[in-house]
């Protein structure tokens, strides 16, 4: 994407109050950074937009939003599970090669995909190979005897065995079930599924089930043309105590992909610390950066600036201890997280600058669907997987109805289409800090720098830069009015979000307000 975007100034420079968002007055260039630093939006068809009446969201609804998300700025989608399966959030497949008849068809997924790919937007899907359905037909024969074909496509040991670990799963951040042995109903012998029963985690000991893996891979790639894969529960292909066998395996499937597709992009979600995430990036070269969310919301809660800032320098830092060819994923929330906005205490204010800070840091940023439009949501996990809010009840025909919202209603959200008309709306407010960051090679693909000088508590503080292109970037995450000295050199103001005063060499940052600055 090589548009040209006009940014207007709506407010004054030095010694004026700066009410409202502001960007300098210059013709800027929009550039599509993606993959490296792009933006990548995550969608939940089920509830995304419907288009045949059913309820349910549907492959054509996206057909029919690629101008919005185009819109939004993002680069690219990453779709949740879209395989047949029996469960609504699809994590548990029965057929690897299809679409589920819900969403629709696999010729309505190729006009889908070539509609993107017309708008610059790549797609990204779920692929989800450590375990599949218990209804998956290589289950059900695995589960005939010990002489089945199959039977070795999975985890299998005799109880007597296992007695000592039926119960003893310790809980981790991607799973609260404390089971992994499970009992198919045959007293003989039991299966492993990390997850739950109804997951019956794959056996990658067995050649099969690898070469099974990667034909599943190359038919996406090479018969469907997908871009690449967010790859579910990477750290558990194998046991935790095999992490070499499952940082090897990754290597491995990297290498056959590029086969097909030299460029396929794979992102890993691996729940851990940075010690942990970091060797699985020879094999999958963006891993989502978790550390970002949940520090986010502790620099809130302790009002601590800098908190955010150095943890990302110092996971940058450690990750290029080990390769300079990584792509940080970063992201503010997700499908397995409480909205954001609810963690952030429903304030309108700090949504707004958790977006910005999102936007002016290093990585590749990904956005949940609706956040932008301040959607709702606690857990259990429907509940923050529910229907789009595109129009007022009355005029909205193509939201989803499968689910009856507790969170995101017409009283707790504003539509889409209400908030279009808002420039102080939720929706404008991404759309511009979007459109910020891939005019700002600095803020896109700059380094990041953390400045000598102190500061009071509650600001954030750092530098970008990138091709000749220095910015400085102030946030004050506390909840009172702070004051700070302009950096020297930088006296030119690139963007600003709520009522930002400066006066000579000083900068009054209100609650929750943020400034970028440029020489």
């Amino acid at each position: 994407m090589q548009n040209l975007l006009k940014l207007f100034t709506y407010c004054g420079l030095i010694g004026m109050a700066f009410g409202c968002n502001q960007v300098t007055d210059e013709e800027m260039e929009v550039k599509n950074y993606w993959p490296e630093a792009g933006v990548t939006y995550e969608i939940f068809i089920q509830s995304f937009y419907d288009t045949d009446g059913d309820g349910i969201g549907d492959l054509n609804g996206v057909t029919t939003k690629l101008d919005y998300v185009h819109e939004l700025g993002a680069n690219a989608i990453w779709f949740m599970p879209l395989m047949p399966s029996p469960s609504y959030h699809k994590y548990d497949v029965t057929d690897y090669k299809g679409i589920h008849p819900d969403y629709g068809t696999m010729e309505d997924f190729k006009k889908m995909l070539g509609e993107a790919h017309k708008r610059d937007i790549k797609v990204v899907i779920d692929m989800i190979i450590n375990h599949t359905s218990d209804e998956h037909p290589w289950f059900i024969e695995a589960k005939k005897g010990r002489d089945n074909p199959y039977r070795d496509y999975y985890v299998w040991a005799k109880y007597d065995t296992i007695q000592d670990y039926l119960d003893k799963k310790v809980v981790t951040l991607d799973s609260d079930n404390i089971r992994q042995w499970h009992d198919p109903g045959q007293g003989e012998d039991y299966y492993y599924g990390f997850f739950t029963g109804d997951m019956p985690d794959l056996n990658f000991d067995n050649p099969k089930v690898r070469e099974e893996i990667y034909e599943i891979g190359r038919y996406w790639l090479e018969e469907v043309g997908v871009d690449g894969f967010r790859l579910d529960a990477a750290k558990h292909i194998y046991p935790d105590d095999r992490a070499a066998d499952n940082h090897a395996f990754w290597e491995e499937f990297r290498a056959e992909m590029e086969k097909i597709k030299p460029d396929v992009y794979l992102v890993g979600e691996v729940y851990d610390m940075k010690e942990v995430v970091a060797p699985y990036l020879t094999g999958l070269r963006a891993l989502f950066n978790f550390d970002f969310h949940y520090t986010l919301l502790e620099a809130y809660k302790k009002q601590d600036g800098m908190l955010l800032a150095k943890k990302q320098h110092d996971i940058l830092t450690f990750y290029n201890g080990i390769t300079d060819d990584f792509i940080d994923a970063t992201i503010s929330s997700n499908h397995d997280q409480p909205r954001l906005l609810n963690e952030l205490g429903k304030s309108k204010a700090k949504l707004k600058q958790a977006i910005a800070i999102l936007m002016t840091m290093p990585g590749a940023p990904y956005i949940y669907y609706g956040e932008e439009i301040g959607m709702l949501g606690k857990k259990p996990d429907p509940n923050i997987r529910e229907p789009f809010l595109w129009d007022v009840a009355n005029k909205d025909a193509g939201r989803a109805t499968w689910i009856t919202p507790k969170f995101s209603t017409d009283s707790t959200v504003t539509p889409l289409a209400v908030q279009r008309k808002d420039a102080d709306s939720y929706f404008n407010h991404y759309k511009e800090v979007i459109q910020l960051r891939s005019s700002y090679p600095a803020l896109a693909i700059g380094s990041l720098e953390l400045p000598k000088a102190t500061y009071p508590k509650a600001v954030m503080a750092y530098r970008r830069k990138a091709e000749g292109q220095e910015l400085f970037v102030f946030h004050n995450l506390g909840s009172k009015q702070v004051e700070v000295s302009m950096p020297e050199g930088f006296g030119q103001k690139v963007y600003a979000l709520k009522g930002v005063k400066i006066k000579g060499t000083k900068i009054a940052l209100p609650a929750y307000s943020s400034i970028v600055l440029g020489k």
